[in-house]
């Protein structure tokens, strides 16, 4: 199934789109960008140049997703969700020229199978969230994710671990697995 781009979609031609992925109005997908299978890409999100998306994910209306970024496989971006890539961002250097590609390091950043991440979430240079992870709407996530892990708040911190279902596990003292009360799944218990 060929993929669906909007017309007033702006696609570099050296983009490459999976099969049945759907861009929306005024999305931007920049050069050498990899967009897996499946995917879907919400009105007016800005795809850098390289960024990898995996199969299957969900990018929603003004999602920005900057040059050194990975998407694994089902990760799920809100909207205004910002992935971002310069842990020191400056316009010029310090005797005032312009900065150029050259000027800076970019940061990576790799979002895990599964992982969610709510609306207007920030994600800062250099963050690894692990797989199942979410992230709570509006968090500024500033250090590695657990897989599993669910996060909140400005600094995001860790307030428990998820199902794949997206509930929170029951913190069961002693216990040696997690049972998801709402579907069942069993997780053995991983320390963060």
């Amino acid at each position: 199934m060929k993929p669906y781009i909007h017309p007033t979609a702006d696609i570099s031609a050296e983009a490459m789109i999976g099969e049945g992925t759907k861009i929306w109005h005024q999305a931007q997908v920049r050069e050498r960008a990899r967009l897996g299978q499946g995917c879907i890409i919400g009105k007016g999100a800005y795809i850098d140049f390289e960024v990898v998306i995996g199969d299957n994910c969900k990018l929603q209306n003004g999602v920005y997703v900057y040059h050194g970024a990975t998407l694994e496989d089902g990760v799920f971006l809100g909207p205004g969700v910002m992935v971002l890539n310069d842990k020191y961002p400056r316009a010029i250097n310090p005797d005032g020229t312009l900065k150029s590609e050259a000027d800076w390091q970019v940061s990576l950043t790799r979002l895990g199978y599964g992982a969610g991440i709510g609306g207007g979430a920030v994600i800062l240079p250099g963050v690894t969230i692990g797989k199942w992870a979410i992230i709570g709407s509006g968090a500024v996530v500033t250090r590695n994710v657990p897989d599993y892990g669910l996060v909140y708040g400005n600094p995001a911190r860790l307030f428990g671990l998820v199902c794949p279902c997206g509930e929170k596990f029951p913190q069961i003292e002693g216990a040696e697995s997690l049972v998801c009360s709402h579907c069942g799944y069993r997780m053995e218990k991983i320390l963060v």
